[in-house]
């Protein structure tokens, strides 16, 4: 069988970034698509293995673009097996600060992003009765806490839609995982920042966790569970821990949440002196 195909959105940096290096060190052809043409076109460069990458802007929140790139893999190489929807970005402050405008960005790339790629990728796995969509989440995306109110929405969406996609899937010979990372070392950890809160100090002890997860050592078990057909991917291990206590008793991981929120708030409106 030849090398699989696979395109990989929001390509150009971080988790996107490590799953073009892991695909292509498997011997993919990957399309690393992102909005920024320049970061996805380092990226393409500089993935190592016997796979290829090449470069293409892709604006995630356009249908027609995300559509485009589809078309142009399926008619190089036949068919498209891998579609990771994987582009997101994130906002961190009070619910109340957030604009409009902001609302709408994060919903028009973390939910219609990947709605565009299910919507291009998915009729043409029907058609060839095979492929898997693997679409990015969030540990937010499984488990609530405030300041970050607009995220977990977007994420709670996109797991709702991979767990009920998956279930139509199947019959067509297409898998589908979610995968949800607790905090990932990408540059996504301090952008978003609204006031002064402080993303990588926010993401890393409301997960409990002192460092946050290597990106190549997180896509490498992206692919070891698409190659296992995985509903959802869970990492590290302290956040599936946290994930099953949060089914077993939502009660009391609502409390600490609060409980979070509040020294959260109190740390940024009364900072420590010099």
């Amino acid at each position: 069988m030849s090398a699989r195909t696979a395109i990989v959105t929001g390509g150009g940096s971080g988790i996107g970034a490590a799953l073009v290096r892991a695909l292509v060190a498997d011997g993919a052809h990957v399309v690393v698509g992102d909005l920024d043409p320049d970061a996805a076109a380092q990226v393409a460069a500089s993935a190592p293995g016997p796979g290829t990458a090449v470069a293409r802007q892709v604006d995630v929140t356009s249908a027609a673009a995300v559509q485009e790139a589809v078309d142009a893999v399926v008619a190089e190489h036949g068919r498209l097996d891998l579609m990771f929807n994987n582009a997101g970005i994130t906002f961190l402050g009070n619910t109340e600060d957030l604009t409009l405008d902001q609302w709408n960005a994060i919903i028009d790339v973390n939910v219609r992003g990947v709605v565009h790629g299910v919507h291009a990728a998915y009729p043409q796995m029907i058609r060839q009765r095979s492929g898997h969509i693997v679409n990015t989440a969030s540990m937010g995306g499984l488990m609530a806490a405030g300041l970050m109110t607009s995220y977990v929405t977007t994420k709670h969406a996109v797991v709702g839609l991979s767990l009920a996609l998956r279930t139509e899937a199947a019959a067509h010979g297409v898998g589908v995982t979610v995968v949800c990372p607790a905090a990932v070392d990408t540059p996504i950890l301090d952008k978003g920042e609204i006031g002064r809160y402080r993303g990588r100090d926010f993401y890393l002890e409301g997960q409990g966790v002192k460092e946050p997860v290597d990106p190549d050592l997180l896509a490498r078990r992206v692919l070891a569970a698409v190659a296992t057909n995985r509903p959802i991917l869970i990492e590290p291990r302290q956040a599936r821990v946290a994930w099953r206590i949060g089914r077993l008793a939502p009660g009391f991981v609502n409390t600490m949440a609060t409980r979070f929120v509040a020294k959260q708030r109190a740390g940024v409106l009364d900072p420590p002196t010099a």
